[in-house]
This record gives structure tokens, sequence and C-alpha cells, in this order.
């Protein structure tokens, strides 16, 4: 979930990992910290809260050195404090350790450690696996990188840990478990990251390095081995991005400017995808487990957070488009019930990352029970893309902001080309309602550009009327339901609004009784063949008083005469709507977690890759 970023060269250390920390605050954390060798002595910087805390706090010391690990963390074992910061720096003081994840057994090896006279100053799992890694290099006289190996193989857990050692000073010892990390080569210098974005600005060549590695970086030498002991040949990749990518480019705010992205970002994803001149969808992915398709007796669509609702929304169309049973799971839960999987289920796995956590392990064992598994992410070279049998990449391009916008539009996008190139394969759709679904969508990037430009104002406006809500009720139906959950999720991340969807017809079974006055019911209202049902639900809102927002399809005056608050969206197919009717969703979020003062980027609590349980 937090950052880590490390740098061996000939460079000064610490202004590279300090602007590298500050390249990965969004993915969420508490404190931060910085670790430098100093040739004869290692030095740690760390302070509870933000990075530029950190940076106030080393600025008075002499920082000189071109070796340093950083991180920035998201609380696991031990409240934030500045002793829980990291790095930890060993009981000998020779070694300094940063890590992401969690260790599941600290608790047995912290007192097997103590039973040894060791003492702890942090609540931290992270330093118990540091000084566990410090008691077999002494004990057994042999080096770090024998002693990370003899450790790795007695932890349970996640982990991704960078050490130095006082006794190395140009090297940056490093092992992956369950978290991500990516490792930069230069000319003379390698850097080190929870993601590429802290690289970016020095070379665009990386290694993504897989679970049970082990990496030995130092200036000019990148060497690999797995916990065996044997060498692994690095596989450099060449980065498709662009450091302009990662800044705001003139916005307030990542979110605001990701949220204006989308029109080129849904494109991104159709492009290459969607012909209307040949009436066809090309994907790779899905052609290369066509025969898997065929004969599937379900597709499983698994997920968390707003990658979930995108899995909802693909449970709808599927389903209506290739009349083939699908089942959406939380992959938190999918990991730990013990399913019923067999060689005839397709397993969708949906992740902006690529690397979460319940996810990869729900694949993993759904895998060993010999399913068929499609991954559907943003990160090229991530885990579940490494892991999966065939997949489709979404093409949003760096996600900065916490909670996912253009990520989510993009994964809909995708989704909707997968249940048409299903439907073809299995001749469950024909060719009139094909072409037509393919134009509406091949439509949507221009008309999410029309709302971007005409509906600002109005919904900055009622953003402003209901900032001081302290809950909100989001309703859909049909193709519009999973919108309302996904509207829901966003106010409660981005202004800490209470709030929950429903199913329009949900309302009645208990949410009805929290309407008055005081509270905004947010409608997902397009036209769609529910749109009868939904007014009805919309006039038993007003008869109690509640305030109502609708998202409305240009030219309803029906819905917008009921709403007190309404906002337009063009037309469009009720199978495509979904990608038209969040974009308000978002944008009212936004601009209300704006008017009640909160830090929309990064949310309190929240990380952007959640990679331990």
């Amino acid at each position: 979930m937090c950052g880590i970023v490390g740098y061996t060269g000939y460079r000064q250390a610490y202004p590279i990992v300090l602007e590298g920390l500050k390249k990965l605050e969004y993915r969420g954390y508490d404190s931060a910290g910085i670790a430098l060798h100093k040739g004869d002595s290692l030095a740690v910087y760390k302070k509870e809260g933000k990075v530029s805390v950190l940076e106030n706090f080393a600025s008075i010391y002499d920082k000189t050195s071109n070796i340093g690990i950083g991180h920035t963390r998201w609380a696991t074992h031990g409240e934030p404090s500045d002793r829980n910061s990291h790095p930890h720096v060993s009981a000998s003081g020779n070694l300094a350790m940063i890590h992401n994840g969690i260790i599941e057994n600290y608790g047995q090896l912290k007192s097997e450690l103590l039973d040894k006279g060791y003492t702890f100053l942090s609540d931290t799992d992270s330093e118990v696996l540091l000084n566990f890694i410090e008691y077999i290099k002494t004990n057994n006289e042999c080096t770090l990188e024998e002693a990370m190996r003899i450790a790795l193989k007695r932890v349970s857990g996640a982990y991704v840990i960078l050490l130095i050692d006082q006794d190395y000073p140009d090297t940056i010892f490093a092992a992956r478990k369950g978290s991500p990390l990516v490792i930069g080569i230069g000319k003379g210098e390698h850097f080190l990251g929870s993601d590429a974005s802290p690289m970016l600005e020095f070379t665009k060549e990386v290694v993504y390095i897989n679970d049970y590695e082990l990496a030995i970086v130092r200036p000019d030498e990148l060497i690999l081995k797995n916990l065996g002991n044997e060498r692994v040949t690095p596989y450099v990749q060449k980065l498709d991005i662009e450091l302009a990518a990662i800044e705001k480019g003139g916005f307030d705010h990542f979110m605001l400017k990701e949220i204006f992205e989308q029109p080129k970002t849904i494109f991104d994803s159709l492009r290459g995808r969607l012909d209307l001149d040949k009436s066809s969808v090309t994907l790779s992915g899905i052609e290369a487990i066509e025969d898997k398709i065929k004969q599937a007796r379900r597709i499983i669509i698994v997920a968390c957070g707003t990658s979930w609702h995108a899995g909802l929304m693909a449970e709808y169309v599927i389903e209506e488009l290739c009349r083939i049973n699908v089942e959406v799971e939380y992959a938190s839960e999918f990991r730990y019930r013990n399913p019923i999987i067999t060689n005839e289920d397709v397993i969708i796995a949906i992740s902006q990352s690529g690397e979460t956590a319940d996810t990869l392990v729900a694949l993993e064992n759904a895998k060993e029970q010999g399913a068929t598994i499609f991954g559907l992410v943003n990160v090229v070279g991530s885990s579940i893309a490494r892991i999966s049998h065939a997949g489709a990449y979404t093409h949003a391009g760096p996600e900065i902001g916490v909670a996912s916008t253009k990520a989510y539009t993009a994964q809909l996008a995708v989704l909707q080309l997968i249940a048409l190139k299903i439907a073809k394969i299995k001749g469950t759709i024909s060719d009139e309602r094909f072409n037509t679904l393919l134009l509406d969508l091949a439509e949507v990037p221009e008309k999410v550009d029309f709302i971007l430009n005409n509906q600002v104002e109005n919904i900055q406006r009622i953003a402003s009327k209901y900032s001081g809500a302290q809950d909100a009720l989001f309703l859909g139906r049909g193709f519009n339901f999973p919108t309302a959950l996904e509207g829901a999720l966003k106010l409660k991340e981005i202004s800490y609004i209470h709030a929950e969807g429903y199913p329009a017809a949900e309302m009645k079974h208990g949410p009805i009784a929290l309407v008055d006055e005081n509270l905004p019911v947010i409608f997902v209202a397009t036209k769609d063949s529910y749109h009868d049902k939904i007014i009805s639900n919309m006039q038993e809102i007003k008869a109690r008083k509640g305030k109502v927002i609708a998202i409305v399809s240009e030219g309803d005056e029906i819905a917008s005469s009921l709403a007190d608050d309404f906002i337009v969206v063009p037309n469009c197919n009720e199978v495509i709507a979904p990608l038209l009717a969040v974009i308000p969703l978002q944008l009212l979020s936004y601009y209300i977690g704006i008017e009640r003062g909160v830090d929309v980027d990064k949310p309190r609590n929240l990380a952007k890759s959640v990679t331990v349980e």
C-alpha cells in the first residue's frame, strides 16, 4: 500500500529519494522516512506526517550520500508515530530496512528474538523481520544476501524489503513477495520503486521483480536470484509513459485532471480494438482463450472497490448480450470461502494496479483448480498481468488520485468490448444490435467531452447546495444500479459524507426510513427499460420531502421536472449509458469534497493500491 524508493549511483541520493517519495504520496501514507549510507555509518531521518514534514526535519542535517532508501508508511502494525516510521535500524546499527506488506508470523519470530535478548524500538512487524535477518547473519556468519534468503523462507505474509548494510557502501539488497517492486536501469545508476513514477525523470528502462526473487543492486550491476540461490536473467522493459502523465498539468488536483482526461483515456481504451468500418471488435486476449470461452460453464469476475462496481456492470452486460452465467465476487471474500472452481470456469480479474493483494491470492487459488484466468489491468508488467493466461490493458495511463475515475471508465469501456466480442463468438447477438452498440460505444468519448464542457458549472452549484449533508442515498435500476454504487463510493471517499447505493426498487425495503427534508437522494435516471419505474421511485421520495438530484437523459422533461436539481447527459443505449452517467457523479463528489476542505487527491486512511489484506 505504502511507497518505497531506492537509489544507488553517482548522483546525490537524498533529493532523488525525497522527490520519489513525493511522487508516491498518492498511494496513501501516514509517515515517511529516508536512510542514507554515510560511509562509516547509516543516517536515518523519519517523521510521522507528510513528506514535507520529513523534508523540514532533515533540512538541518548533512545528507551527502550516493545511496539511499525511502519509505511512506500506511500503518498496519503499530499506530502512526515517529518510532513506528520506516526505515528501521537493526539492533547492531549495521542494517537499515524499509518494508511494504505484512509479516503474518511476526509474533512468533518476535518471541524467539526476545528470548535471545533482542529489544525493539517500535511496534512493527518490519523491525522484527529486520532483526531476524540480522540474527541469522550474525549467528551463521553468512552474507546478508544468504541471511535474507534463509529468513524469507521462514516468514509468511507479503513483503517488499530494501536493505542497506554499513559494510556495503554502494549496494541495495531487495526482495519481494506479493507487493510490487520495479527497478529502473540507468547508466552507472539504478532506481527502485513501488511503481515506475519515481524514476520516469531518469530512465524508461525497467525490470519488474517477480515473487520470491532477491535483487542485489549496485550502480553498475543488477543481480537477480531466486530463493534457491539460482541466477535469474532480468527482463528489461521499455516504459511507454511520459513524465507529464504524473504531473497536474495546470489542474488544481490530480483527480480533476483525471476526470477531464476521460474522453482521451476512453478513446485510447477503444482504439485499435473497435472498428466501425469492419463492424468488428479485436481483442487478442479473448481470441487467445476463445475455445475456453465457448466451453465455459460460467464467468466469475473478481475485483475490489471501484473495480468491483465495474465487474457488476459487466455482469449485467455479459449476461444480456452473451447469455452466459456471470458471478461477481469480492476478492477478499472469494479467496477465503472455499469456492467451487473447475476447469470450465473463466475468471476475469479486474484491478487498476494489477497488484491488489486479495485479488492476486484469489487468482492463484483459482488457477490451481484449473480455471482460465483473464486479467484486466492498467499497469503493464503488474503481477496480475503476469499470472493471467490472457488479458487486456485498459490504457488509462497513470492514475494518481486515490479515488479512481479514469481507470474506472476505461475498465467499463474494455468490459463493453469484451461482452461484444464474446457475444459474437457465441453467436448470441444479431448483427443489427451489434452494430448499434458498436456505434454508441464509439461515440462515448465525444459525449463525455460534451458533459465536461456543458455541466461543470451546474454541478458546482449543486455541490455547493448539498455540501453540508450528513448522509446521501444513490439509487439506480438495471444497468444504472452499479453506477449508483460507484457514485456513493466516490462521495464517501472524497467528501467523508456517509452515502449508500441501492437498487431503486429496494428503497422500500428499508432505506426509505431515512428520507426526510435533509436527505439528498441521487437518482441515476437515464432513459432505459426501467424508466417508468424509476420515475415512480422519484415520486415516492418527493412525497416524503426528500431532496431529489437526478442524472437525466437529454430531453427527459418528466425526470427533470420531478428533480430539485438535475444534470443532463447525452442520449445513449442503456447498455452503454453507465459510461456517461458516472461522469457527473465523479464531478459532484469532487466539488463537494472541495467545498468541505478535503484533500481530494489523498483522502484520509485510503491507499491507492491495496497490497496487503
